[in-house]
C-alpha cells in the first residue's frame, strides 16, 4: 500500500464547484466560560439588530438595560475579558459608550426579576436567561421543517437513488468531517435520504465564517432551509452519516466486477527512460496519466518515434482497470486535478518543431494512486495536489 498523505482539494475545483470548506476550531471549554460567552453573543446580537450598544436608562427597553449591564461587567473582568477578547471582532470590550453605568433602585429590581444578583462578582456567569452555548448551538441547527410541496419532483430522484444504491451504481461513505457541500449532493442524516436543492448567495459570519443558507428536501416528502454549517455540524454529530456518491463517481475500478459490468479499459501510468537532463533527474516523480481502452503495450511500442512519450522509451509503473466509465471524462478529471504540477517541457520533433507534451507531470507515483482512490470513493473533490508537500491536501 503506498503512503498516505495528508488531504485537501484543488483550488480550480472548488471555484468551480462553489465549494468552501472551513473548519471550525475545536476546543473544551468550561461550563462557566460557555456562559461568559453565551451571554457576549446575545449582545451582539443587539448591536448587530440595533447598530449600537445597549445603553442604561429608565426609558430603555428591559432586555437593552440587561445587556447594558452585562456588558459593563464584561468589560470589568479580566477573566471574562481573557475568554473573549479572541471571539470580539467588533472591539465591543473597548468601544466608547456616553452612557456610564449607574445601578439605580429600578434597575437592581430589574435586574432580580431576570435572574440576576446585581451585587454578586458573579452575576456574569449566572443569568437564568442566558442559555449555555451548546444549547444555542442546538437550537440553531434545529431548523423548522415544513411539508414539501413540490416534492412530486423530488420522490423519482430519491426513488432512483435507491435503485442505485440496491443495484451499486451509487454506494455510501462516511461523512468526513466538515467536508465539502454542494447543491446537489445527496447525504444519509439520521435514517433519512438529504438532498442539497439549492444554495443561497454566501455570506461573512460575525466570526468571520463563511456560510450561506440552504434548501435541503428530505426523503419523507419534508424541507428546511437551514444554514450550510449547521448541515455540517449535523452530520458531524450523527455517527451514522453517510455521504452518498455521484453516479459520475461510481464504482470505477474492477477489483469486484459484476457479470453485466462493460470493460472501459484503465488508467495507465509511464515513466520516461529519456536521456533528457531534467527528466533524468527528476525520473521517479515524472509521470505520463492517460486512459485508454485498447491494449498499454501496443500503446507505448513506438514511444521513442513519438513526442507524446517524450521521444523515448517507457516503462509502465502501474494500471488500474475501469468498468462502466467515461473514459474521456475521466482523463480530463485526472488531469485537471494534476494541472498545478503539468511538466513544462518543450522538444523536438523529426521535423524540429519545438512540442510540449500535456499529459506529463511532477508528481509522485503514491499521490497518483491517492487521488484514484479518492475518485473511486466519490471525494475527490474535497482535495487538491499541493506542490510543495507533493501531497493531497485537504480543504
Amino acid at each position: 500500500m503506498p503512503p498516505k498523505y495528508t488531504t485537501d482539494e484543488d483550488l480550480e475545483l472548488l471555484a468551480e464547484l462553489g465549494v468552501d470548506i472551513a473548519p471550525e476550531a475545536s476546543g473544551q471549554r468550561s461550563a462557566r466560560e460557555e456562559r461568559i460567552i453565551a451571554g457576549f453573543e446575545e449582545i451582539e446580537r443587539f448591536v448587530n439588530e440595533q447598530g449600537r450598544l445597549p445603553q442604561h436608562g429608565d426609558d430603555r427597553d428591559i432586555f437593552e438595560r440587561l445587556y447594558a449591564v452585562r456588558l459593563d461587567r464584561l468589560r470589568e473582568s479580566e477573566e471574562c475579558r481573557a475568554v473573549l477578547e479572541p471571539l470580539d471582532s467588533r472591539g465591543l470590550l473597548n468601544a466608547e459608550n456616553d452612557a456610564s453605568l449607574t445601578l439605580e433602585a429600578d434597575d437592581e429590581a430589574l435586574l432580580a426579576s431576570l435572574g440576576v444578583d446585581a451585587a454578586s462578582e458573579n452575576d456574569v456567569t449566572q443569568l437564568v436567561n442566558v442559555r449555555s452555548r451548546s444549547e444555542i448551538k442546538a437550537a440553531e441547527e434545529i431548523a423548522q421543517r415544513t411539508p414539501c410541496q413540490d416534492f412530486d419532483e423530488f420522490k423519482p430522484i430519491f426513488n432512483q437513488v435507491q435503485r442505485d444504491l440496491d443495484t451499486g451504481a451509487r454506494k455510501t461513505i462516511k461523512y468526513q468531517d466538515y467536508a465539502a457541500v454542494k447543491e446537489g449532493d445527496l447525504f444519509i442524516l439520521d435514517g433519512q435520504k438529504v438532498m442539497v436543492v439549492d444554495m443561497g448567495e454566501s455570506f461573512v459570519s460575525d466570526y468571520g465564517r463563511s456560510d450561506c443558507r440552504l434548501r435541503v428536501v428530505y426523503d419523507n416528502a419534508t424541507e428546511s432551509d437551514l444554514l450550510l454549517r449547521s448541515l455540517q455540524r449535523a452530520l458531524n454529530k450523527d455517527k451514522a452519516s453517510r455521504r452518498i456518491t455521484n453516479l459520475d463517481f461510481g464504482p470505477l475500478f474492477s477489483g469486484i466486477q459484476a457479470e453485466d459490468d462493460l470493460p472501459t479499459g484503465c488508467i495507465y501510468v509511464l515513466r520516461s527512460r529519456s536521456d533528457h537532463p531534467f527528466i533524468a533527474e527528476n525520473r521517479s516523480v515524472i509521470h505520463k496519466i492517460g486512459v485508454t481502452g485498447g491494449d498499454v503495450k501496443s500503446r507505448i511500442a513506438n514511444a521513442k518515434k513519438d513526442p507524446t512519450y517524450l521521444l523515448a522509451d517507457v516503462e509502465i509503473v502501474t494500471t488500474f482497470k475501469l468498468a462502466n466509465i467515461n473514459r474521456k471524462g475521466l482523463e480530463k478529471l485526472i488531469h485537471k486535478f494534476f494541472s498545478s504540477a503539468r511538466l513544462e517541457l518543450a522538444l523536438p520533433d523529426r521535423f524540429g518543431s519545438q512540442v510540449q507534451p500535456q499529459e506529463w507531470f511532477l508528481v509522485p507515483v503514491e499521490a497518483i494512486e491517492e487521488a484514484i482512490e479518492k475518485i473511486n470513493e466519490g471525494t475527490i473533490e474535497q482535495f487538491r495536489y499541493d506542490r510543495e508537500t507533493v501531497s493531497l491536501v485537504r480543504s
